[in-house]
């Protein structure tokens, strides 16, 4: 008999549950590394974002209506 499938989380759980993370446990070299970390991810999501809004400008310069 087959297990039934995990729930799936939400998006942006695993972000929020960062944010309650006791920090008072790590060290300062692990939390120098946690910086590290983050500002990783926080550069590919603006890397994601930007190539988003490109696709958007792009799909939007097709598609607007231009004056004859």
């Amino acid at each position: 008999m087959d297990e039934p499938a995990s729930p799936r989380q939400a998006r942006g759980a695993v972000a929020a549950s960062l944010a309650r993370e006791d920090l008072d446990l790590y060290s300062v070299e692990e939390l120098d590394e946690r910086v590290g970390v983050l500002e990783a991810e926080i550069a590919r999501v603006r890397a994601a974002r930007a190539k988003k809004l490109s696709g958007r400008a792009a799909a939007d310069a097709l598609f607007s209506r231009r004056p004859d």
